[in-house]
C-alpha cells in the first residue's frame, strides 16, 4: 500500500474507540498480550485506573483506516512493569526537584513478555508509521510535562529501531526461556539433558504424581465460570501471601476466556473432587507464556509439574517453539530454561538526569551480561559429543 499524503496522529483514552478488527490487523498479534481483547478487558474489568494505569494510546490513521498503534499508559507509579526504576524515581526527585511521576509507559500492564510495541499494518511502509508513533508519544510526553517515556520488553524489530535509529537509552534485562528444539515428546527433551538434571526432573514428576492429583488442561471453550472462580482464589492467595495486590479481577479472566478462548491454557490440579492448584498461561502463534500460579495446600513439586513440565509437554505436543515462564527465577535453569536477554528503551525529559542514567546503564549492562554468561555455565543440557 502506498502511504497517503494525509496521515493523522490521534490519541485514545479507551480502546472502546477502536474496533477489535482494526486493531488486530496490525503487526504483532502473534503475541496475545497486545490483542484488542486482552487490553480492553484490562480496561473494562477494573484492572487499570485504581492501580495507576491510565490508557492514552497513540493511533495513526490513513484517511479513516487505522494503520498504526502504540499501547501507551500514563503511570502514577512503577507497579506492574517488571523493569524496575524505583531508584530512578528517587534520584530524579533529588536531581531535578520535580516528581518522577507521572511518566509514560508503552507496555502491556502486569506482563513481562517480549513483543511488538509499535503496531503497524503489514501492508504499509513500517519505518514511516513507526516514526509517527514514536513522534506522537514524545509529543504527548512533552505536552503533559511527564518525566519520560519508557518502552518495555521490546521485540528485536522495535529494539533496533528505538535504540539504533532513534537513540533512546537501552536497558538490558534477563529472563529464562525454554526453546523447543523440534522435540518429539517429553522424553526426547529429557534425553538432551545431563544425567543429573534428567534424574532430578523424573524424580520431581514422580513425586508430584504420587500426591494423587489429576491434571486437566483447559482452553477458554472448556473452562467454566467455576474453574475461573477457583483459579482466581488461588491467584489471589499467592499475592496475599506475599503482601502483593491481585490486580487482575475475576471478571477479567472470565472475559478473556470468552473473547480469546483459543489463547487460554489453564492447567488445573484436582485431588478427588476438589481443585488444589492451578497455573494460567496464554498461547500465541508460536509461544506459550506462563503467567500466574496458585494453590490451596503444599504438594511436593506440584508447582514445577503445573508451571513447567505440563507446559513444556504442551508446547511439544502443539509444536510451539518457545515457552516464556515469566520474570526472574534462576531455579528454572536446571529445568531447561536458559538465560535470555530482554530489552527496554527509555527517553527522559531532563537532560541532566539523562546523563546520569546513561552512566548508570554503562555500568549495569556489562554487569548483567556477565551475570548471564555465568548462568550459561550452569546449562542443564549435554555438551556436544557428551
Amino acid at each position: 500500500m502506498n502511504i497517503p499524503n494525509t496521515l493523522l496522529i490521534n490519541y485514545s483514552q479507551s480502546l472502546t474507540d477502536v474496533s477489535a478488527t482494526d486493531w488486530n490487523q496490525l503487526r504483532g498479534m502473534e503475541n496475545p498480550f497486545v490483542r484488542h481483547e486482552f487490553l480492553l478487558a484490562l480496561e473494562e474489568e477494573g484492572c487499570l485506573h485504581q492501580y495507576g494505569w491510565q490508557p492514552f494510546h497513540v493511533l495513526v490513521y490513513a484517511e479513516e483506516r487505522l494503520i498504526g498503534a502504540m499501547p501507551l499508559y500514563i503511570k502514577m507509579n512503577s507497579y506492574g512493569e517488571f523493569v524496575f526504576d524505583w531508584s530512578w524515581a528517587d534520584a530524579y526527585q533529588k536531581v531535578t526537584g520535580n516528581p518522577y511521576y507521572p511518566k509514560l509507559v508503552c507496555a502491556t500492564p502486569y506482563t513481562p513478555a517480549t513483543g511488538a510495541r509499535l503496531l503497524v499494518a503489514p501492508d504499509v511502509e513500517w519505518q514511516t508509521i513507526a516514526d509517527l508513533l514514536l513522534d506522537g508519544a514524545l509529543a504527548l510526553a512533552k505536552k503533559l510535562n511527564v518525566s519520560g517515556l519508557h518502552v518495555l520488553f521490546t521485540d528485536s524489530t522495535d529494539t533496533d529501531y528505538l535504540i539504533k535509529q532513534r537513540h533512546l537509552m537501552a536497558r538490558l534485562g534477563c529472563q529464562f526461556h525454554w526453546d523447543n528444539e523440534n522435540y518429539q515428546d517429553f522424553d526426547d527433551f529429557l534425553s538432551k539433558l545431563t544425567s543429573k538434571r534428567r534424574k532430578q526432573i523424573k524424580k520431581e514428576r514422580r513425586e508430584a504424581q504420587q500426591s494423587g492429583v489429576t491434571i486437566e488442561i483447559l482452553d477458554g471453550h472448556q473452562a467454566t465460570d467455576a474453574h475461573w472462580e477457583q483459579f482466581h482464589a488461588f491467584y489471589s492467595s499467592t499475592f496475599e501471601r506475599k503482601s502483593g495486590v491481585p490486580t487482575l479481577s475475576l471478571a477479567f479472566f472470565k472475559t478473556i476466556s470468552k473473547t480469546m478462548p483459543d489463547n487460554i491454557v489453564l492447567v488445573m490440579a484436582r485431588l478427588g473432587d476438589e481443585y488444589v492448584a492451578s497455573a494460567f498461561n496464554l498461547r500465541g502463534s508460536h509461544t506459550l507464556y506462563g503467567r500466574h500460579w496458585g494453590c490451596s495446600a503444599h504438594f511436593p513439586h506440584l508447582h514445577f509439574e503445573l508451571c513447567y513440565y505440563q507446559t513444556i509437554d504442551y508446547c511439544i505436543k502443539n509444536k510451539l517453539t518457545r515457552f516464556e515462564a515469566g520474570a526472574q527465577g534462576e531455579h528454572k535453569i536446571s529445568r531447561g530454561f536458559l538465560p535470555t536477554p530482554t530489552w527496554s528503551a527509555h527517553w527522559l525529559a531532563d537532560e541532566r538526569f539523562t546523563h546520569i542514567v546513561q552512566r548508570f546503564l554503562t555500568q549495569e549492562t556489562p554487569a548483567i551480561e556477565a551475570y548471564m554468561a555465568d548462568l550459561w555455565e550452569h546449562s542443564p543440557f549435554k555438551e556436544d559429543g557428551e
